[in-house]
């Protein structure tokens, strides 16, 4: 039977609440002499979280089977895997390409990919002499079905603003130098309309296969912010 985070959290917080209570009850100081391995006991926001879960669930404020549901699609049905995978179809297949392009929402549905979000979503291609970057002015939308939730970069106030007055210098803070002659276009993205960037596939991947090439591809490079290298794997889920 596999561990899951809760289980974990849920050992911990047992294990640290019954030495505290054996303390209060001894009200006797003593010594740890013993050789024997302590279990680490989570950070203090994972503890306070898991303590306002267990009170909303133990008030009937919440379901418990609605929680794990809602992980569960975090974890596995939502992210940024998702959108590698998109990506990396794209690269190997040139007419569902133009599908993607033309009408996102079916396109991934051909996946078995529903896409969630409010608002249509729009795939932006890199190309040699074209570079997208995405943003958001006014908050944070974002096309979580495909990339999982925004990084606290992209809610920035730093990112919102200067990725529309000094785009290339958002890029290179992020380490990614364009050349000049390449133009670079900025997307802001609405509760209406949200974008997707197809990148460039690197160099020397002709012979990989489409499973391989969605290891490729991150978060940050359906955002913009970077380019897929072939000697980068991960999706940043």
């Amino acid at each position: 039977m596999s561990t899951t985070r809760r289980d974990l959290l849920t050992a911990a917080l047992t294990a640290a609440g019954a030495a505290a209570a054996s303390d209060l009850a001894g009200g006797e100081e003593h010594d740890h002499h013993d050789n024997h391995d302590h279990q680490v006991v989570p950070s203090d926001p994972t503890l306070r979280v898991k303590a306002l879960e267990s009170l909303m669930v133990a008030k009937g404020l919440v379901d418990r089977a609605t929680l794990d549901a809602v992980i569960d699609m975090f974890e596995h049905k939502v992210g940024p895997h998702i959108g590698a995978r998109v990506v990396a179809r794209a690269w190997a297949d040139g007419t569902y390409k133009e599908r993607l392009l033309k009408d996102a929402r079916a396109a991934l549905a051909e996946l078995g990919y529903g896409y969630v979000s409010e608002g249509e979503l729009v795939v932006v291609e890199n190309t040699p002499k074209v570079h997208n970057l995405v943003v958001c002015t006014l908050c944070s939308c974002y096309p979580w079905s495909v990339l999982g939730l925004p990084p606290l970069w992209y809610k920035s106030a730093a990112y919102r603003a200067r990725s529309v007055i000094d785009p290339r210098g958002v890029l290179r803070e992020f380490g990614l130098e364009l050349s000049e002659d390449t133009e670079v276009r900025v997307w802001d993205s609405t509760a209406y309309q949200r974008y997707l960037v197809l990148p460039q596939r690197p160099t020397g991947t002709g012979s990989m296969k489409e499973e391989e090439l969605a290891t490729l591809v991150t978060r940050d490079a359906m955002v913009g912010v970077a380019r897929v290298t072939a000697g980068r794997r991960g999706s940043e889920r």
